[in-house]
């Protein structure tokens, strides 16, 4: 499906969270999706990216000076709220519990990777159930298609980037292998989506 209408704005305006995940090629879309997200929007953000531990990252005090929304790493026993945009750290499964505070896990990677967009997906969804806007982005690897399939079995509202635009095909083609009827958007899509529902909720 490559458009939207009242169905898809109606759950959007019924979510309690959006959740972005990306790898290869999907980080520059998701910044400028974060740092584009205006100051009244009513939803919690949480993003998962794949980023390695050895190299100092300083994504969120960067996105922190651009975004209107206040950009942070996600810390531990933190409670989740909106005006806030949670970055996953490195080296760490992002998990949320049932009172909606954050849990750090160190577990064995999934797919090669720690963070892992599919551990937290899923617990996203156990959480939220239905209450969830998911989108996944380019990516090297199939991390994410399985947490962002969950979230549709739970009836939440997921949308893919388009994998014929996608940088690194893997990530949002394995996801629509697996969810066929998932929301597809080309990146213009995807901006003009977050923006009609941002009005929305607003």
């Amino acid at each position: 499906m490559s458009s939207w209408g009242e169905n898809e704005i109606r759950k959007a305006r019924e979510a309690k969270v959006l959740l972005l995940g990306g790898s290869a090629g999907g980080f520059n879309l998701v910044f400028e999706l974060v740092r584009k997200l205006p100051l009244h929007f009513p939803l919690p953000v949480v993003v998962v990216i794949h980023r390695s531990r050895n190299y100092p990252s300083f994504i969120e005090e960067i996105l922190d000076r651009k975004s209107e929304l206040k950009v942070v790493l996600a810390v531990n026993k933190e409670k989740i709220s909106k005006g806030k945009v949670y970055f996953a750290p490195s080296d760490y499964h992002l998990l949320l519990e049932p009172d909606g505070s954050f849990t750090l896990d160190y577990s064995e990677p999934v797919l090669h990777s720690r963070p892992s967009i599919d551990v937290t997906f899923q617990s996203v969804a156990d959480v939220y159930q239905d209450k969830i806007v998911a989108i996944l982005f380019s990516g090297a690897s199939e991390d994410g298609s399985y947490g962002l399939c969950y979230i549709k079995e739970k009836k939440g509202l997921v949308i893919i980037q388009d994998p014929k635009i996608a940088e690194v095909k893997t990530m949002p083609q394995a996801a629509l292998s697996k969810c066929k009827d998932a929301l597809v958007l080309t990146n213009e899509g995807i901006f003009a989506f977050i923006d009609s529902i941002s009005e929305k909720l607003f």
